[in-house]
């Protein structure tokens, strides 16, 4: 049986520092890329405050610049936000109320790429940023 959002959440994978042998997903040979964990990535869109915002790329530099690397990756970064936004919606078709949730409206708009790919409605994403902004 495949694991769910917040079981993959839940694993012991280590972060790692890569130092790129060629180009990679617009990182250049040479510089230092960080891997995350999807914990890390779950633990950022948690402390963003209610009333504010972070972009995708914004979430990759300061992962990126605390841990002393040149880039965070983009692709193992892209499937840890749709982890961590999946779980959060799982537990929203649970019953749970948006406040009790990762708010990953605060990272997320319907326009990335990410947010169609989850089982929400894009309109719910921008309709709760657009809530949390008044």
């Amino acid at each position: 049986m495949a694991k769910t959002a917040a079981e993959h959440l839940n694993t012991d994978k280590q972060a790692k520092h890569v130092v790129l042998d060629k180009d990679f997903a617009g990182v250049k040979k040479g510089q230092r890329l960080f891997v995350a964990t999807p914990r890390i990535v779950a633990d950022y869109i948690d402390a963003i405050p209610a009333g504010e915002t972070r972009t995708i790329e914004r979430l990759r530099r300061e992962l990126a610049r605390a841990e002393g690397c040149d880039a965070s990756c983009p692709v193992s970064t892209a499937i840890f936000i749709r982890l961590a936004s999946q779980a959060a919606i799982d537990e929203l078709n649970e019953g749970k109320e948006p406040d009790e949730v990762r708010p990953f409206w605060r990272l997320l708009t319907s326009k990335d790429k990410i947010a169609k790919k989850l089982t929400i409605d894009g309109q719910w994403i921008d309709d709760q940023r657009a809530a949390e902004q008044q």
